[in-house]
């Protein structure tokens, strides 16, 4: 998955758990980009009676480069509180739950919300409400009111929601898992079986979203809204992050803990895939702890990916071009570190300053949202999704399968041929309506305790 469990010390803190971040220009507003961050991966909706919630002592951050040099200029923090309203039941609600203020909600859970940059910090955000966990018809009977309820605005264009979301993220994780036996070419695998459509592990489970809206002239570096896509001043780097108190005490007579020192990042996501696919096991936490600009440790996994080295031998015969590919793999360093430079794709660049090896969602605010968006984003011709940001619907499992499989090698080797099989690549599945919306927070309705899964007679 983008980053579910994909390390062994965050997968069990979810928590602190970045799993997905999307970055784009949002498609009804394309005045604003639209930051997501998610947390909590794979929620069982039925998950009472202590339902799902942001972590207390977990500090949530979103953080823009402006200035394409892999460090942060611009920082959205968020912390939480949760507050028991009840303290004489065991549940959740002690009836049905008709507004973010009902007596009926015994737990609720409130955020605040900061922005730092080079004038300082302000706090845009104070108590705001997160909506209660989709609990099921008879206790959250009309969710679509408790979800825009939730959605808050914070001056100057600004609007944020946190809390509950259906997970967007569709992959297969049980074929790739299993070898990389992508069920619609398991007929060519190592030990084949006859081809099957793919199955979507994440369809019926939720996440934990922070959505945040922003004027794309408040996050530039000059102030401006470019229309160029060749002006640097159009370039964001993106990515999320989860940090925790350095020192945690356990008090053994009352069961209770205190944190206090420094801020310690425990977990982050700016390219999809990439610490969950592309870093050893053996250093994925040091990853996690890292800032961007500290990925040049990292080169040599892009370069020379072990997931290339796999396919060969996993899809005998089928890759013989890309098993004779022995150079540095600068093609996925661009897609991955540094951007795409100026000419490599017509009418295209989001590369950053010379020198910067950094893994952070590079976007191009110049590049306007696509009337019909094709999921293969920049491999289907789409300049406006991934690698150029990252919509909800990007199909980036088939992307990054396709370019480590040498589909993006012709960026940089205009006389190299991918093999014919790469074409194939395919974890086979196309999202159910109501994955993703066009309209703020742009996920969807999480899957209701009661409904979803269906259960079976």
């Amino acid at each position: 998955m983008s980053s579910h469990r994909e390390a062994p010390e965050i997968s069990t803190d979810p928590v602190a758990d970045n799993t997905d971040t999307y970055a784009f220009v949002s498609p009804d507003n394309p005045k604003t980009v639209t930051i997501i961050t998610n947390y909590l991966p794979a929620e069982v909706p039925a998950g009472g009676p202590t339902f799902f919630e942001f972590g207390d002592d977990v500090l949530y951050s979103i953080y823009i480069d402006n200035d394409r040099d892999g460090r942060p200029d611009i920082t959205y923090q968020f912390t939480f509180e949760s507050q028991i309203f009840n303290e004489d039941t065991f549940l959740y609600n002690t009836g049905p739950i008709g507004s973010l203020e009902d007596p009926n909600w015994s737990k609720r859970q409130f955020f605040d919300v900061t922005r730092s940059e080079r004038k300082g910090t302000n706090e845009l955000g104070e108590d705001l409400a997160c909506p209660p966990c989709n609990i099921g018809p008879r206790s959250t009977p009309n969710y679509a009111k408790l979800e825009k309820e939730a959605v808050h605005e914070l001056g100057g264009g600004q609007m944020v929601f946190a809390g509950q979301r259906n997970d967007p993220f569709f992959v297969d994780i049980g074929s790739i898992f299993d070898l990389a036996d992508l069920r619609p070419i398991q007929n060519l695998h190592l030990i084949p079986t006859a081809s099957a459509p793919g199955v979507d592990t994440l369809q019926t489970l939720n996440c934990h979203s922070i959505v945040l809206q922003v004027p794309i002239n408040q996050l530039t570096r000059n102030g401006s809204t470019p229309s160029d896509v060749l002006d640097p001043n159009a370039v964001l780097g993106i990515w999320g992050s989860a940090s925790r108190r350095k020192l945690r005490i356990h008090d053994k007579g009352n069961r209770e803990h205190s944190e206090s020192g420094p801020w310690v990042q425990v977990s982050r996501l700016g390219s999809p895939l990439f610490n969950e696919v592309l870093v050893p096991m053996a250093r994925k936490d040091e990853w996690n702890a890292l800032e961007p600009r500290s990925d040049k440790r990292f080169l040599e996994y892009v370069q020379h990916p072990e997931l290339a080295k796999l396919l060969t031998v996993l899809y005998p015969e089928k890759f013989p071009n890309l098993e004779g590919l022995t150079a540095p793999r600068e093609d996925l360093v661009a897609v991955f570190l540094t951007g795409l430079p100026p000419g490599v794709v017509e009418g295209f660049q989001n590369v950053s300053k010379k020198g910067v090896l950094a893994d952070m969602l590079r976007l191009n605010v110049a590049v306007p949202p696509a009337k019909s968006p094709n999921p293969l984003g920049f491999l289907g011709g789409d300049l406006a999704g991934f690698p150029n940001g990252r919509r909800v619907a990007d199909d980036v499992t088939n992307i990054e399968l396709r370019a480590v499989a040498g589909a993006t090698y012709p960026l940089v080797e205009k006389n190299y041929k991918p093999d014919a099989a790469v074409g194939a690549v395919e974890q086979g599945i196309t999202p159910l309506p109501g994955r993703s919306q066009e309209t703020f927070p742009y996920l969807t309705t999480p899957h209701d305790g009661y409904d979803f899964p269906s259960a079976t007679k």
